[in-house]
């Protein structure tokens, strides 16, 4: 059993980010499940105390840590870190959208995930710390489905993740805007839906999100038509604004609204996506806009990005155009 104190630098820092720190879950050492599974087992405590992830640790705080084994089966526990391919090495500088001295925005692309786990032996931020490895930090300030593709926000340092990871908080000054191409028309220019939201995870089911309007957390989602189909199957091609950040909440609402996102494997139609392609897309929802203040002067920093080069036959059979999208 090992016990960490907490120092300033990681005070205010929630606990499955240290837990993932300490234990390497961020490096592809542990898998993050058994992060989550320490904690909820009562087996990492916090001042004595049994913790939920979220709660933010405080300097000075004690962190109880178990002895965990290497659950990858690999014998040797001081082993590499994974091999990251060379071309995704040589694609990372292009990935970058904005760079100052506190921050970086990077468009990541469609099936990369933000980070390693889960099956996935490197993510975003393993590529960019790989890219870079002579960067003090680098460090996810909030993330995105591996589906999904668009921008996301790495910070340089500790007090610029704790100022940008409170802007990112459903009430915080960040906002995010996404673009959407869904199945059908949908009939009205603006519309907010505030359907609430709860994970389903059934014994041997991977989870999906589900909408509950009793025992399910508020989510709001608004959207905005920006164009509808001229000619081909009907789709619409939608803007739509978080003010909560729920998992897979765009593309629940989606669902929830009869127009589930084209390409969607896990809540949209296969049915519906055949007529489009011969071979079925990727999901079609992108990060294309990011708005904060930016946490060393306080001004406003708007970045944008195109959707991937993929949509753009969809959309042209389709008649739309994404330039009209910059300004909504």
């Amino acid at each position: 059993m090992r016990h960490e104190t907490v120092d300033a630098r990681s005070d205010g820092q929630r606990l499955d980010n240290f837990l993932l720190r300490e234990l390497g879950a961020q490096h592809d050492k542990q898998p993050r499940a058994l992060v989550y599974r320490l904690i909820r087992k009562g087996q990492v405590r916090v001042n004595k105390k049994r913790a939920k992830p979220m709660q933010r640790l405080r300097d000075g705080d004690i962190v109880r840590i178990p002895p965990v084994r290497d659950l990858r089966g690999d014998p040797n526990t001081n082993r590499r870190d994974a091999q990251i391919p060379a071309g995704w090495l040589a694609r990372a500088e292009t990935l970058i959208r904005h760079e100052d001295d506190a921050l970086l925005v990077v468009d990541k692309p469609a099936r990369l995930a933000a980070h390693a786990g889960s099956g996935y032996d490197f993510g975003l931020i393993e590529l960019l710390r790989a890219a870079r490895p002579d960067a003090a930090m680098l460090e996810l300030v909030h993330r995105i489905d591996r589906e999904t593709s668009g921008l996301i926000v790495v910070a340089k340092s500790r007090d610029t993740l704790l100022e940008l990871q409170e802007q990112f908080r459903p009430e915080g000054a960040a906002k995010k805007r996404y673009l959407v191409f869904c199945h059908g028309h949908w009939r009205d220019a603006h519309q907010t839906i505030s359907a609430p939201l709860r994970k389903d995870q059934g014994d041997g089911r991977a989870h999906q999100v589900v909408v509950d309007p009793q025992h399910g957390k508020s989510a709001r989602t608004d959207f905005e038509r920006l164009g509808t189909s001229h000619r081909g199957p009907a789709v619409s091609l939608m803007a739509a604004t978080l003010h909560t950040g729920r998992t897979h909440q765009i593309r629940v609402h989606c669902r929830h609204a009869g127009h589930p996102i084209v390409g969607d494997t896990k809540y949209g139609d296969r049915g519906l996506d055949r007529p489009l392609a011969r071979r079925r897309p990727g999901l079609m929802l992108h990060a294309y806009r990011l708005t904060l203040s930016h946490p060393a002067h306080g001004g406003r920093l708007t970045i944008t990005s195109l959707p991937p080069e993929a949509w753009q036959p969809l959309l042209d059979r389709a008649g739309l155009s994404v330039k009209a999208a910059g300004q909504a």
